[in-house]
């Protein structure tokens, strides 16, 4: 046998486990052996999806139609839905030919990276970022640039920032409005501000508003090629269904971009999956085209649990968490909170301390590392409000309140 030669290539042995998704399994390896662990870990509402787009699914299982080979692309019907949606955000309506349907918005992100970068392309990614960009851009051959910005910023970066890490090599900038990890959501003016900077500098945009429509407090997320319409020609738009609509299983996503750009991306797609689930794209149909009462009812709901969390938080010794205006997380700066003894223990890193509170506290939070530096933990609010305060009281009697 040759063992000169590695089993996995060297792409794939650099990947690192997503961060978000090992942090749950583990919350959730701990609750199925009976520890009474509440997790704010996982980024997904606890809302069942909407009945009538279950109901469309059901529908769907009655037509033969849907268990054959379709368009890789997507349903032309699906395809025309997200073209009127988008156009309500944008005010640009893409044809249907410049939309491709995917696997969820993780593999958008995955194939918006592949058409765009070759091997030493640089995209700038503001931090705190979800943990997948960094990982995706390097399976593209490309290198990740970040720039960060801290609670004092509103997590939020500004043109100087960027301005500053661009360099003959930057080929796109990842912007992200609401943002995961933060919750963050920038202003109609730094949204133009951003966009402006890009077009003039021939930098692509990659555009992730999956949490486009979870906003609260009339604050509005404002689609970068709304606020700049000349810079859509450089931007591709990824989203889907899973976060606004409760539909994280369905695996329902797509990208939006200039003609011949997602021509490339209809030839990657036909190799790399063919055809989404039919199924999921008719259930994906009825979530876009259906009534809004069930997803406003989400919202409130979000809305409620945002206020409290942040406010509970806020109590924690040593914990600092601004109140964000969008998707459903609530990231807290914990660096006042580290190199404290606490129950004969020392957590130096927001890593060490998310370990600390999930063994004292059975409370699992994601740490810091995950999306840039340590000092911060991630907590999501999509779960039920009785789990919600429970949690933040633990670790308000492990760590100590104000």
């Amino acid at each position: 046998m040759n063992t000169t030669k590695t089993r996995l290539s060297q792409k794939i042995s650099a990947i690192a486990e997503s961060a978000t998704l090992k942090v749950d399994a583990k919350a959730k390896e701990l609750k199925a052996s009976g520890r009474p662990i509440i997790s704010y870990a996982a980024g997904e509402p606890d809302f069942a999806t909407p009945a009538h787009i279950v109901a469309a699914a059901r529908a769907a299982l009655d037509d033969p139609a849907n268990f054959r080979y379709t368009a890789a692309a997507g349903l032309p019907e699906l395809r025309q839905a997200i073209s009127a949606k988008t156009a309500e955000t944008t005010r640009i309506t893409y044809p249907p030919s410049q939309i491709i349907v995917t696997n969820g918005g993780k593999q958008a992100v995955y194939e918006a990276f592949q058409i765009l970068c070759d091997r030493g392309d640089e995209v700038i990614v503001p931090g705190p970022f979800w943990t997948t960009y960094p990982e995706a851009i390097a399976l593209a051959d490309g290198t990740t640039v970040s720039v960060y910005a801290g609670a004092e910023q509103g997590y939020k970066v500004t043109v100087a920032q960027l301005e500053a890490a661009r360099t003959e090599k930057t080929k796109a900038l990842v912007f992200v409005s609401p943002s995961n990890p933060t919750g963050a959501v920038y202003s109609p003016e730094e949204t133009t501000a951003i966009g402006r900077w890009a077009y003039e500098h021939g930098i692509w945009v990659i555009t992730d508003e999956i949490y486009q429509d979870l906003t609260y407090g009339g604050v509005t997320a404002v689609s970068i090629v709304k606020a700049v319409p000349e810079l859509a020609e450089q931007t591709l738009i990824v989203s889907g269904v899973a976060k606004s609509y409760a539909m994280t299983g369905w695996r329902l996503g797509w990208i939006i971009g200039p003609s011949d750009v997602m021509k490339g991306c209809a030839n990657l797609q036909s190799h790399l999956a063919s055809n989404v689930n039919n199924i999921a794209q008719r259930a994906a149909i009825a979530a876009l085209t259906g009534p809004v009462a069930p997803i406003d009812q989400m919202r409130e709901a979000f809305n409620r649990r945002r206020k409290l969390i942040v406010t509970e938080l806020n109590k924690v010794q040593g914990f600092n968490c601004p109140m964000p205006d969008g998707a459903f997380y609530a990231y807290a700066d914990v660096s006042e909170a580290l190199g404290r003894e606490i129950n004969g223990k020392i957590a130096n890193t927001s890593l060490e301390l998310a370990d600390l509170i999930l063994s004292e506290a059975e409370v699992a939070a994601v740490p810091g590392e995950a999306f840039g530096p340590s000092g911060y933990l991630r907590f999501s609010y999509a779960l039920g409000d009785e789990p919600l305060l429970e949690g933040i009281k633990r670790i308000q009697q492990l760590l100590g309140t104000k």
